[in-house]
């Protein structure tokens, strides 16, 4: 069965445009729904904002951590195959967030299940990032960037702001958030079920993805793997970056929505799950997708060197607008709109550049397990400020807390003067 697929697979070669989308629609996924669809969901369920970013924010310690096992994906089996089955995880854990809604410890059982779903997805992003390495050239690459970003950014739409604004509905509708989240979590188990089943035929076979080992062994190959990452020359810079150029954004994404879902008395915009659905997760989102895109089109004409240091600048200063909300508390729903559409269009062109540092970080022998790494050290610069999020808002209060967000941004700039790029990386 699984040669006569390999050979329908390879019997012409598979334009990106059948894969790329939804394997990157299948990454964004489940990150989303640890990172965002979770929040609404424990702070629909009465959880404090402390609460809700410091448990939440465990979430990430498997993408933080997942540089650990990133050499067993290289060494043993394909990265196809890699992918197909923690697809199949992944669904089997959302039924299971499924049936946690309505147990006694429906928090702890919830979040053991979606730290379960985190590390088979934070496994398969190491995957099908090998899996995009391996299957495009290094052009090919560069001008898909923005592509993989824009269904990324779609599975955000689809978390973010469909299912929150189905959400909202089935609340009214039921009465009982928890009934509405089984539904919500029971639709994204189908969702990946299909996605799986789609890509045990559609992924191409690259005929360089199997395993990579040298002749020293396992054990020896998975310890010179991390060794080699070390070795890279400017790593301590590079590390710097990976760490501190989110430091600012991080924050402010663990307490957008608890602020745009607080009322007016609280410090925030009062709005529901709906409107949250709406501005943030589908307006803001698309302007995120848009920004995003042109980011890949410009790094392949321009070349990410002559991009860095504009789309840094255009990544943080954005996030001023969350100082003008939280001071002027607009109710008219279009400013709100507006203002998340110009903050999330500035993240998503900005963060382009961040990607494409990593692949540049990346590119070698092993160029999965370093890309993994990246994304490790990413992860761990998102986590530990996201840890204490909560408890600073609830310090500082709104409007104090997002003009500390942008105080934090200092340090990305910082680094973005201290790395050094090929001048011709990235571009066609």
């Amino acid at each position: 069965m699984d040669a006569a697929i390999k050979d329908a697979a390879t019997a012409a070669p598979r334009n990106p445009w059948a894969w790329i989308p939804t394997l990157y629609f299948g990454q964004g996924i489940p990150y989303f729904t640890a990172m965002t669809l979770a929040l609404v969901m424990y702070k629909n369920t009465g959880f404090s904002n402390a609460d809700i970013a410091f448990y939440t924010s465990w979430l990430y310690l498997p993408w933080v951590i997942k540089p650990l096992w990133a050499p067993v994906v290289d060494m043993f089996g394909t990265k196809r195959r890699w992918v197909v089955t923690l697809q199949t995880a992944i669904a089997v854990a959302f039924a299971l967030v499924a049936f946690t809604t309505h147990l006694p410890a429906f928090f702890q059982a919830s979040l053991a299940v979606l730290w379960l779903m985190a590390f088979s997805s934070a496994t398969h992003d190491i995957a099908a990032d090998g899996f995009y390495m391996l299957a495009l050239a290094q052009k090919q690459q560069a001008a898909f960037v923005g592509v993989r970003s824009t269904f990324y950014r779609l599975a955000n739409i689809t978390g973010q702001g469909v299912l929150v604004a189905l959400s909202g509905f089935l609340i009214r509708q039921t009465g009982d958030a928890h009934i509405a989240w089984a539904v919500i979590f029971a639709l994204l188990a189908s969702v990946f079920a299909v996605l799986a089943v789609y890509h045990l035929f559609v992924l191409p076979h690259p005929p360089t993805d199997g395993p990579v080992r040298s002749s020293g062994g396992g054990a020896r190959e998975f310890f010179a793997t991390f060794v080699s990452f070390f070795r890279k020359e400017g790593i301590v810079t590079i590390l710097g970056f990976l760490l501190l150029f989110r430091l600012g954004e991080s924050q402010l994404l663990k307490m957008v929505v608890p602020f745009l879902l607080d009322p007016a008395e609280k410090g925030g915009l009062g709005l529901d799950n709906t409107q949250v659905g709406i501005v943030y997760g589908t307006v803001g989102v698309i302007a995120l997708t848009v920004g995003g895109l042109l980011g890949g089109v410009l790094i392949s004409r321009y070349g990410l060197k002559r991009c860095l240091w504009p789309m840094a600048l255009i990544i943080h200063a954005p996030d001023l607008v969350f100082v003008y909300l939280s001071t002027a508390l607009p109710d008219n729903i279009l400013v709100i709109a507006a203002a998340m559409a110009v903050e999330q269009f500035g993240y998503g062109l900005g963060f382009t550049s961040y990607m494409m540092f990593m692949i540049m970080v990346a590119d070698g022998e092993h160029k999965t397990a370093h890309y993994a790494i990246c994304t490790g050290f990413m992860a761990l610069g998102m986590m530990v400020p996201q840890m204490a999020s909560g408890y600073l808002q609830q310090w500082l209060g709104y409007q104090h807390f997002f003009i500390w967000v942008c105080l934090a941004t200092i340090p990305a700039f910082i680094m973005t003067a201290l790395i050094k790029v090929d001048p011709a990386f990235g571009r066609e």
